[in-house]
């Protein structure tokens, strides 16, 4: 009977196989019986991870000893590297515990050891392994940092250090945009919605990292207290961050009912929305929103560079944002459908439409462009089907942007922006005669 290779007491794994049965024989044992399965779960956890620890290590010292010498072993410059140690060490942090990788060294004299065995494994320059550093970015992304090394460990049972995970969170983020020049992109189905959006956080920074005018009005001011700032300081203390994203959205027609039902029975039979694909990502804190919105509209163009596509912008309403995206489509002469959350521009109720049940009110935007038009949208469609919903439908023309503020009446079907959407309306923003719906991509 021939024996197994991996089971013999000569065996590579031989340690795995000793600790295997050491957790066996502890399963085997008169106090395991008594334990909660609670209990069982945790032990079971740790003896496991320590299981895997220790294969991944044999693996590695198998590895080290089937390492074949090379011959004309050179660096990037071409220079060669003639001596040979072996087992030269490091070690290697990964989401089972730590372990240690034994390579040949090919030296030179005056020049820095290398490794071929290092790039067959592609390990990083640092201790932490991909599985380690995934986790950082993952968590990190999340959360706060110390939220991050928390849930790094408790997924792996290994602790990092918050200045590690803050470290390899920003080399996960190095390769950003090369991420996305390397991606192989989608062929897009001409009928999809083109959709750029943009928002905009302001993060305190220090006083060596604000904009020249933020730095000057800062220095103007004084703080109550030495270590932070105090409550209504931040002004003047923050440099606005700016997102972007382009993505593909499949148009759905979809009724207001299908957006606010009116029951939880209505809602289980709703048609759901679009789903974003394609989705291509950027942000900085270096650059204004101007020069973000300037790289969307790059992207957008990259997909659709004959502009055949229908273009919606998403955003919230901030007033310098509408403003860079009209300045951009004026420039590239792009039509672009603009389309503002209003939630996000909503705060409070200002009354109840005639007609209306006591459950519904109206709302208010409280600042940026809504609020602008917002009487002379009330002056226009006082009476609207719309408000018996609680929303005020409103459309303000632009020769080449098309703003709707507020969702379509609730008789009328939802319809995707088409080509033909400046055919709806005149320049004073009313529907045009025999025009009885409102574009709207939700």
């Amino acid at each position: 009977m021939t024996q197994d290779p991996v089971a013999s007491k000569s065996s590579p794994y031989k340690r795995s196989l000793e600790c295997f049965e050491a957790v066996v024989g502890w399963l085997n044992s008169e106090e395991v019986p008594w334990l909660s399965h609670g209990d069982l779960e945790a032990q079971l956890d740790m003896k496991g991870r320590e299981l895997l620890r220790q294969l991944f290590q044999d693996h590695l010292d198998l590895r080290a000893e089937r390492e074949t010498r090379l011959n004309g072993v050179v660096d990037a410059e071409g220079v060669s590297r003639g001596s040979i140690e072996p087992s030269h060490e490091r070690c290697l942090a990964t989401i089972f515990g730590e372990v240690e990788v034994r390579r040949l060294a090919y030296r030179r004299r005056g020049l820095a050891n290398l490794h071929p065995a290092d790039a067959l494994l592609n390990l990083p320059e640092e201790r932490h392994s991909h599985g380690i550093r995934r986790l950082a970015a993952i968590e990190s992304a999340r959360g706060s940092f110390d939220g991050a090394v928390e849930a790094i460990e408790r997924a792996t049972g290994q602790q990092v250090g918050k200045r590690q995970v803050e470290r390899l969170a920003s080399r996960a983020a190095s390769d950003f945009d090369e991420f996305y020049v390397k991606r192989s992109q989608k062929e897009s189905d001409p009928g999809d919605v083109l959709v750029l959006s943009c928002d905009g956080k302001g993060i305190v920074m220090r006083p060596d990292a604000l904009r020249k005018a933020t730095a000057t009005a800062a220095a103007k001011t004084t703080c109550k207290l030495e270590t932070r700032l105090s409550k209504g300081e931040k002004r003047n203390r923050k440099r606005m961050a700016e997102v972007g994203a382009v993505y593909d959205a499949t148009p759905v027609t979809r009724t207001s009912a299908d957006i606010l039902p009116a029951t939880d029975t209505k809602d289980s039979k709703t048609t759901p929305g679009p789903t974003a694909h394609n989705k291509w990502l950027t942000a900085s804190v270096l650059l204004d929103a101007s020069s973000v919105i300037g790289q969307i509209f790059d992207e957008a163009e990259r997909r659709d560079p004959e502009h055949i596509r229908t273009w919606v912008a998403l955003l919230d309403g901030n007033n310098h944002q509408i403003e860079r995206i009209k300045a951009e489509a004026r420039t590239r002469k792009i039509t672009v459908l603009i389309l503002i959350d209003l939630v996000t521009m909503c705060s409070s109720t200002s009354g109840r439409p005639s007609g209306a049940s006591t459950e519904k009110v109206i709302l208010k935007p409280r600042t940026g462009y809504a609020a602008r038009h917002w009487q002379s949208l009330m002056e226009r469609q006082p009476e609207s089907p719309a408000l018996s919903a609680g929303l005020l439908p409103g459309q303000v023309w632009n020769p080449s942007v098309v703003l709707v503020l507020i969702l379509a009446p609730p008789t009328s079907a939802i319809r995707p922006p088409t080509s033909t959407t400046r055919g709806l309306y005149d320049k004073a923003g009313q529907l045009q005669p025999g025009s009885s719906r409102v574009p709207v991509a939700i």
